[in-house]
């Protein structure tokens, strides 16, 4: 359905989006993740016709964005990081403005009200947007999106600034999307895209670090580990030996568990399994372990692992590029 291949944005000196290639696939929906700055915004605004690239192309549903901007637009629904909304209309005149807007061709008033109660607005409908709160505004803005009922929809920072409530409502809905849309959602919510998302592609200073099912990104951060220990023992003594086992780099006390046992967190070096040296120490001092079970790595470690491998990758080209120039 989407197709971006080998895709560059320049602005002067300032390369913003470095040669980055991912598709997404009719029905799916892909979570672009990524630190401010990393070029998320910038791909969403060429792949939605808003800005042209420097090279590369970007394909929806066959159509090429930037041969045929018009068509392709027809396809996408776009909800901005700030929705596009004039605060001194009714949700009724902006939604029908929108709909001439985009020459829509469904019946207006039946088309309008179904919209309406896909993302439950109808009880806003006849009200000024300037006096809605933030969740109805993101939700009139979706509504807009939906306008023409088109195949992709891009959601941009879709539940910034909402209380817990409204994104909860937000996410359900955009759930619901999914169902009869192809849709990408931009987003530094690290939940967000783990509790919504089929694929999830991470970009990290214009370059794509990551591209995984959601379900399969921990495989993208190779031999990381973590385990919970529960050992019974003095803490103190305990920590200080389990720092000292060879192939552990980070361990933590978590709290007393289980009556006179304690919770550790103990994290190893990549493709290494402490389990044997871990039992050995612990059997030596007389410390009982009474429960070792694996901790799968959240979004979050897994993100902030993905970005930090490329920074160090990117170091030790610069030290090696430095010592080839010497």
């Amino acid at each position: 359905m989407i197709e971006i291949k080998n895709l560059v944005k320049n602005y002067g000196d300032k390369q913003a989006v470095r040669g980055i290639t991912f598709d997404v696939k009719e029905g799916e929906i892909m979570g672009f993740l990524g630190p401010n700055g990393a070029g998320k915004s910038t791909t969403l605004n060429i792949l939605t016709g808003y800005l042209s690239a420097t090279s590369g192309t970007a394909v929806v549903d066959g159509i090429d964005i930037f041969d045929n901007p018009i068509e392709a637009k027809k396809r996408i629904g776009f909800l901005p990081e700030l929705p596009p909304l004039y605060l001194d209309m009714t949700v009724k005149e902006y939604l029908n403005f929108v709909y001439s807007l985009k020459k829509c061709k469904f019946p207006k008033a039946q088309h309008l009200k179904e919209i309406c109660d896909v993302v439950k607005i109808g009880d806003v409908y006849d009200r000024m947007i300037k006096n809605l709160s933030k969740g109805y505004r993101q939700r009139v803005g979706i509504a807009q999106a939906l306008i023409g009922n088109p195949k992709v929809l891009v959601f941009d920072e879709p539940t910034i600034g909402l209380d817990p409530k409204q994104i909860i409502e937000i996410r359900n809905l955009i759930r619901t999307l999914g169902k009869e849309h192809t849709i990408i959602l931009s987003t530094h919510i690290l939940p967000e895209v783990q509790q919504i998302c089929d694929r999830i592609v991470v970009i990290n200073k214009g370059k794509i670090v990551a591209n995984e099912k959601t379900e399969d990104l921990i495989l993208a951060v190779e031999g990381s580990r973590k385990l919970m220990a529960k050992i019974v023992g003095p803490e103190a003594e305990v920590l200080k030996a389990l720092k000292s086992v060879a192939g552990i780099k980070f361990c933590e006390a978590l709290g007393k568990r289980d009556m006179d046992s304690i919770s550790y967190m103990i994290e190893s070096e990549e493709n290494v399994d402490i389990r044997k040296p871990l039992f050995a120490t612990l059997s030596r001092n007389g410390w009982p372990l009474i429960g070792l079970e694996g901790m799968e790595l959240n979004l979050e470690d897994i993100f902030i692992r993905l970005v930090d491998k490329q920074t160090e990758k990117k170091k030790s080209d610069s030290k090696l590029l430095g010592k080839v120039v010497k």
